[in-house]
């Protein structure tokens, strides 16, 4: 007769429920994965797949049982380090959305706005076309295979129940979320300028014709040529967008540290 103790059963549910906490809670914070409109179910579903792959390579655990004060503290430690590690590549994808919207403003384009299911909010219009070209050279490159490789790397880097997080993983996440601003505004810098420089001549223009309808005419001209300047750029989009993101794989890496 099979015999199984209640030490092994806190064994097999530890194996199960703390990396499944950490994959689960990185598809809920990830780009694309945790787009609200991508079914719970879907997400759930993937995050058991994951984790029946991932769970048998994974370092020994800790000999604590999951509902004891400690496993719950391991626990939400993995739900941490999920959301975090999701976040950190979800900011990728909010900085190719600023840059978009920073050119959509320059454009005259900043009232056109449409709604993000993503970050359910309103964005312009020139933000969201960019944030799906992201998305399809994201996918295209394999970038959602990228990130599942990273996270099993994670739970090397960091075993389960190994040590608390330290204030460098922290601080690597701030830093990481900083320097998304500055690549939004790198990004966005050819269109700002070719746009800056359009409409300092229509300012001359105005000045050396002044009955001229500048409003009437200024507003086509921006966008034609603002358009034409970002179909101009796309073939320079794809190479900067892959090494944010591998920048942003290094962040997830580097938030994975435990206090030395």
């Amino acid at each position: 007769m099979l015999t199984v103790t209640s030490a092994q059963l806190d064994v097999w549910l530890a194996a199960f429920l703390w990396p499944f906490t950490r994959i689960l809670a990185l598809l809920a914070s990830a780009p694309l994965a945790g787009n609200q409109k991508y079914p719970a179910q879907a997400k759930v579903g993937l995050a058991v797949l994951i984790t029946i792959v991932v769970a048998p390579l994974l370092p020994p655990l800790p000999a604590v049982a999951p509902d004891s004060a400690a496993g719950l503290a391991i626990l939400v430690q993995q739900l941490v380090i999920g959301l975090a590690m999701g976040f950190a590549m979800r900011l990728v994808f909010t900085a190719v959305e600023m840059a978009g919207e920073l050119i959509g403003l320059q454009m005259g384009l900043g009232f056109a706005t449409l709604y993000d299911p993503q970050n359910s909010t309103q964005m312009p219009v020139v933000g969201q076309f960019l944030g799906l070209i992201a998305a399809l050279a994201f996918l295209a490159a394999n970038g959602h295979l990228v990130v599942l490789s990273v996270l099993a790397d994670s739970f090397n880097v960091m075993p389960i129940g190994a040590s608390v997080l330290g204030p460098g993983a922290w601080k690597t996440l701030a830093s990481w979320g900083g320097s998304i601003m500055y690549a939004a505004l790198l990004l966005s810098l050819p269109l700002i300028a070719v746009l800056l420089t359009v409409n300092l001549a229509l300012g001359v223009l105005s000045r050396a014709a002044p009955q001229l309808n500048i409003f009437a005419v200024g507003f086509p001209v921006t966008l034609m040529i603002g358009f034409g300047a970002l179909l101009a750029c796309m073939p320079y989009f794809t190479p900067v967008l892959e090494g944010l993101v591998r920048n942003g794989t290094e962040a997830m890496l580097g938030f994975a540290q435990p206090v030395r």
